[in-house]
């Protein structure tokens, strides 16, 4: 997949999707070394998929874009997707993010959009799908990224982490929610539990009896699954959900391994983590 187009017009934004999306991703590749990357790529047993941004940053030589494009496609099946944007609305980003355009060292940003438009008008032709950005904002390019190339529910395919931990050795910083569990029974003043962890299916079992640990699990269960597509579309790759109790060797350890076993029934790809259980 070639991304290429408008400065201003999201192609970092795209790449960042098509990456989402299981493609390895390259920015800005010099043009003569596109046959040489897709043979490379027709050969690799582990990159099935590639993507690279093409651009006016190349210079004089990307006219010859459509010329290596041939050899190209002669080694691997090949897509060029430009992305465009109306020029009020690619002056209003500039205007808004006050960065300069690639070719407005010397020249105004409307200058400098006019001549970038002669300069990929050859690849404009020879592009395979266009896409308009005019009226997208970040979060909605990406996710029409994601519908138009993705084969699957992506919703699916990002990770979830369910992390265990003991409040007495700290909140995980890379926490992005935290669900107190110190208000179940603790195994800890169980003497035949007190050395195990919450791994173990006895104490697991133990846990999980009290009525309030049911009714908990199912309550975070379906905030969970409400939230999780709503965080998709807002592009967030990953989850990191943390269970905490005082130590955490029992309680957090068997409610971690608990929601993992659900998101995963529910078709999310998750892991179990324990920071603070013996290793």
């Amino acid at each position: 997949m070639i991304v290429t187009g408008i400065s201003g017009a999201g192609k970092a934004s795209a790449l960042k999707s098509f990456e989402d999306l299981g493609f390895h991703c390259v920015d800005n590749l010099p043009l003569e070394l596109l046959p040489d990357f897709a043979g490379l790529v027709g050969k690799s047993t582990e990159v099935e998929k590639a993507a690279i941004v093409v651009d006016v940053r190349e210079g004089l030589t990307l006219d010859r874009l459509p010329e290596i494009l041939k050899k190209v496609r002669k080694l691997l099946p090949t897509r060029v997707v430009f992305l465009d944007c109306q020029d009020a609305v690619l002056v209003r980003r500039y205007s808004e993010t006050r960065r300069p355009h690639p070719l407005g060292k010397t020249e105004t940003v409307s200058r400098s959009i006019v001549e970038e438009r002669q300069l990929l008008d050859p690849i404009r032709n020879v592009a395979d799908t266009l896409i308009d950005t005019s009226n997208f904002n970040v979060h909605e390019l990406r996710a029409h990224i994601k519908a138009r190339f993705g084969h699957e529910d992506e919703s699916k395919q990002w990770l979830v982490s369910c992390l265990s931990f003991g409040f007495k050795n700290g909140v995980p910083l890379d926490a992005d929610m935290v669900f107190d569990v110190r208000f179940l029974p603790n195994p800890h003043f169980v003497p035949e539990f007190r050395k195990l962890t919450g791994l173990d299916p006895k104490v697991a079992a133990y846990v999980r009896g009290f009525k309030q640990s049911k009714e908990f699990l199912n309550r975070v269960t379906d905030l969970m699954l409400y939230l999780l597509p709503h965080y998709v579309q807002e592009g967030k790759s990953y989850l990191t959900v943390a269970f905490g109790c005082t130590g955490g060797q029992h309680r957090s350890v068997m409610m971690a391994e608990e929601m993992n076993k659900r998101l995963k029934k529910a078709g999310y790809q998750v892991k179990a983590l324990h920071r603070d259980i013996p290793r």
